[in-house]
């Protein structure tokens, strides 16, 4: 009897011994690094279990061991759900280290910059082809919806809401600006802040510039003068849709549009693109000054004036700016090919009109 409990006993001992030096040697392996040699971008599968994980990782060189990770994630003493997503995978990573990330939920962070000034059409364009983003657009957008930043987003986000939270974001930044805009502006609603808001950020790239030109629009409007925006006639030939690549002609100037502010008096029907913050804040409070004109400078910036005769001198300050531009260009141009063919330069594109 004696030697039957000491036979027990033994094996009691033994497999102890087994259990512990397995779990040693697991323990060991799990929080050893693993064979991948540079950080790396992976995807988790939507309702991938421990099976398709462990192999998803060994196929991707970041685990050794498929089986002993499918042990871990399945008698992890504080199991947490692992996310469908995009990791990015730093390189010898452990397994211990790597399902501690894969339960995090910390996926990928992309980024989406959405530039101020782009048409609703251009970033349904961008949106609409961007890769890592799913679904398609159903969502009813007008111009002016969207406000131009930059959004952060994980792989498999919806176009649609991606989207929504531009227009989310474009609504709160306008609420904001019209709660704080300056008393008395000649604006009946916020509606018509973000159109001007947009003829703003067509007409000038300047920070500094941004609420002046603001007052001009807005000096404009008190004296029920035409805006005479480039910017707006243009929209009104393109609707925002493509690209216009020449100079306005004075049949475009004379057209009925309703975005043609040399023909109507008063704001446009509706915005021209989609401003940023910076121009919606110097459409809701511009800077107090008496303009009423401007024009290029021919130095990136503009030339303001409070009358006309002031202006026509800046008017004509830039064109003579054009002209030695036009002769500088034209004395530089290579002559013609033998046999009176062309060079074969490009066309220059003219400068735009301001």
């Amino acid at each position: 009897m004696l030697s039957y409990f000491r036979w027990v006993l033994f094996f009691v001992a033994l497999f102890v011994t087994l259990m512990g030096g397995a779990l040693w040697l697991g323990s060991q392996l799990l929080g050893a690094a693993g064979p991948s040699t540079a950080t790396k971008n992976i995807v988790i599968p939507r309702g991938a279990g421990p099976q398709t994980m462990a192999k998803v990782l060994k196929e991707e060189g970041i685990i050794d061991h498929e089986r002993l990770f499918r042990v871990a994630v399945m008698i992890d003493p504080t199991p947490r759900p692992i996310k469908a997503g995009e990791y990015e995978i730093p390189a010898h990573i452990s397994m211990l280290g790597l399902l501690d990330l894969l339960q995090s939920g910390k996926q990928v962070q992309r980024r989406l910059t959405v530039v101020e000034g782009m048409t609703t059409a251009e970033v349904i364009d961008l949106v609409k082809n961007t890769p890592a983003l799913s679904g398609e657009i159903t969502l009813d957008l007008k111009e002016g919806d969207l406000l131009p930043e930059t959004y952060f987003y994980s792989r498999d986000d919806t176009r649609d809401g991606l989207l929504m939270r531009m227009k989310e974001a474009m609504d709160k930044a306008l609420d904001e600006a019209w709660r704080k805009r300056t008393a008395g502006l000649p604006l009946a609603n916020r509606r018509e802040a973000l159109i001007l808001a947009s003829i703003v950020e067509k007409e000038t790239a300047l920070p500094a510039e941004r609420a002046k030109v603001a007052a001009v629009f807005i000096n404009r409007l008190r004296r029920r003068m035409r805006l005479e925006s480039d910017p707006t006639t243009i929209y009104g030939i393109t609707q925002g849709k493509v690209p216009f690549n020449r100079e306005l002609t004075r049949a475009d100037l004379q057209s009925n549009s309703p975005y043609n502010t040399y023909f109507i008096t008063g704001l446009p029907p509706g915005p021209i693109c989609n401003p940023g913050r910076a121009s919606i804040q110097a459409a809701t409070n511009p800077v107090r000054d008496r303009a009423l004109f401007f024009v290029a400078d021919g130095q990136g910036g503009h030339a303001f004036a409070t009358t006309l005769v002031e202006h026509n001198r800046n008017v004509e300050r830039w064109r003579q700016i054009q002209r030695e531009r036009a002769e500088q260009q034209q004395s530089q141009t290579p002559p013609a090919t033998p046999g009176g063919l062309p060079p074969p330069a490009g066309q220059q594109r003219p400068a735009p009109r301001q």
